[in-house]
């Protein structure tokens, strides 16, 4: 279960959100959505334990992971590396994950031997190698094209109903927010709030 407490976080002098109250439970995928700089990405590193200067309180399990709006790999870490290390998990444990994302033989590449789409999966091993109880997903499907984001969809929805975090996805495209959540916010607003806009449960949630 993730619970968020948010009475104010701000830059300076700057106040960027405003009060609101998050709560996700295991299973449930959170969809946010909002303008370009309204604080989305503000708001998930709060969430992330990543930024701890806020005035509120967070509640979230410690297993946690992110997917954020780049694959964020060492380029001088080989593919299997890039999964064991940040995690600590087991090489066969990171290969187990890696065939499971479709990359079973890539291994021993290196990232600059990837493209955008077999990155992104990486990321997507990475975040899932160790069994999370929270998932924070920033824009994790940005730049790739309307195929490749439908494949990797459909993967990121089977293994997030095979593994069950509480997940909150943070993204501008209504596809997405459509594909994976299950309840839906919209940010907005100076300072920004949360106004919550439906209730849906997709089909097998």
């Amino acid at each position: 279960m993730i619970s968020l407490d948010l009475r104010s976080k701000a830059h300076g002098r700057t106040q960027v959100l405003g009060p609101m109250r998050i709560e996700v439970a295991p299973g449930e995928v959170l969809g946010i959505s909002g303008p370009s700089g309204i604080g989305k990405s503000t708001l998930l590193r709060i969430v992330a334990g990543l930024d701890t200067r806020f005035d509120g309180r967070l509640d979230a399990p410690a297993e946690r992971a992110m997917v954020f709006q780049s694959p964020t790999l060492l380029p001088w870490r080989s593919v299997l590396d890039n999964i064991t290390i940040p995690t600590q998990c087991r090489p066969e444990a990171a290969r187990a994950m890696l065939a499971r994302v479709g990359l079973a033989g890539h291994e021993a590449a290196w990232p600059g031997q990837l493209s955008l789409g077999q990155a992104r999966r990486v990321a997507l091993a990475r975040a899932f190698v160790g069994t999370p109880r929270m998932l924070l997903m920033d824009e994790p499907f940005s730049s790739l094209d309307a195929d490749r984001i439908s494949d990797l969809l459909t993967l990121t929805q089977d293994l997030i109903a095979q593994h069950r975090p509480a997940v909150i996805l943070a993204s501008h495209s209504a596809a997405e927010l459509d594909a994976l959540a299950t309840r839906r916010a919209h940010l907005s607003g100076r300072p920004a709030h949360l106004d919550y806009l439906e209730t849906r449960l997709r089909a097998g949630s």
